[in-house]
């Protein structure tokens, strides 16, 4: 029977603000002894893995997950606050990109997925958007006519590379409020181990990826802060982008929606 796995993360928008087996060895008369091997660990507990450089492990704060074999181990919070200026002409808002509680330098938003059921079977991930951005506390409760995009996708693992999920190579815009995209599928045989799905990239990354991150900056040029990691500075993330048209009314308040992630077996 198909699984699938749901969890929902909220947005913000601020304005003016292997297995083991038993081996069996034959001794001469046709008597029998038997061998056994011990493995201690779990091999399948990665944590979270720099999406750029996988084979390092990273701190990108808290986040909600599923369990299990097959389960998302990370999932970005798409922030678009900061300087936003209220606009009366259509604009294009970019995301906060992802900072860490450690040394690792700023990186796209990514998703993290893991395959340990053993057989490969398959996995699709993805998401859709409950609600348009609101504040039901204003006059101005709603984005009317915004939309999320999600743009550059790419994948990356410490496992081979001819194993990876397909990914969009078209930018995938949430115009539909309800309605699920798809985000990656591993077909069978692929998507074992763990896998970061990642929308844009540092000038770090390795395959060499025009860089969509830009240090954030306010209204007199000075770095935005983030309180949250350690007062690093915030950067922007042009890959994943909220248009709002200039004719929809705001006010100076945070709205919010809420995405939901899916990740599903294969049938």
């Amino acid at each position: 029977m198909k699984k699938s796995w749901l969890m929902s993360t909220v947005l913000l928008f601020s304005l003016g603000v292997s297995s083991v087996g038993q081996k069996t060895v034959h001794a001469e008369n046709s008597r029998q002894t038997d061998g056994h091997i011990t493995f201690t660990g779990d091999y399948d507990d990665e944590g979270i893995q720099d999406p750029e450089h996988p084979e390092n492990e990273t701190d990108p704060g808290e986040s909600p997950g599923t369990s299990g074999k097959l389960r998302i181990d990370f999932v970005p919070q798409f922030n678009f606050t900061g300087h936003n200026k209220i606009s009366d002409t259509d604009t294009v808002y970019p995301v906060n990109a992802q900072l860490f509680h450690d040394e690792t330098a700023a990186r796209g938003n990514f998703i993290q997925v893991s395959d340990y059921r053993g057989a490969a079977l398959g996995w699709t991930l993805q998401v859709r958007q409950e609600m348009q951005f609101q504040n039901a506390n204003t006059a101005n409760s709603q984005l009317n006519g915004a939309v999320l995009s999600l743009d550059k996708s790419w994948t990356n693992s410490t496992q081979d590379k001819a194993a990876a999920p397909t990914v969009s190579k078209e930018v995938i815009r949430l115009d539909n409020i309800g309605a699920t995209y798809n985000l990656a599928e591993a077909a069978s045989g692929k998507g074992y181990g763990t896998w970061s799905i990642s929308f844009g990239a540092s000038n770090d990354n390795p395959l060499g990826l025009d860089s969509t991150l830009t240090p954030k900056v306010d209204a007199e040029s000075q770095p935005m802060l983030d309180s949250s990691f350690g007062n690093k500075q915030m950067q922007e993330n042009s890959a994943i982008t909220l248009s709002v048209p200039g004719a929809t009314k705001k006010d100076p308040v945070t709205y919010s929606t809420v995405l939901t992630w899916i990740l599903a077996e294969l049938p």
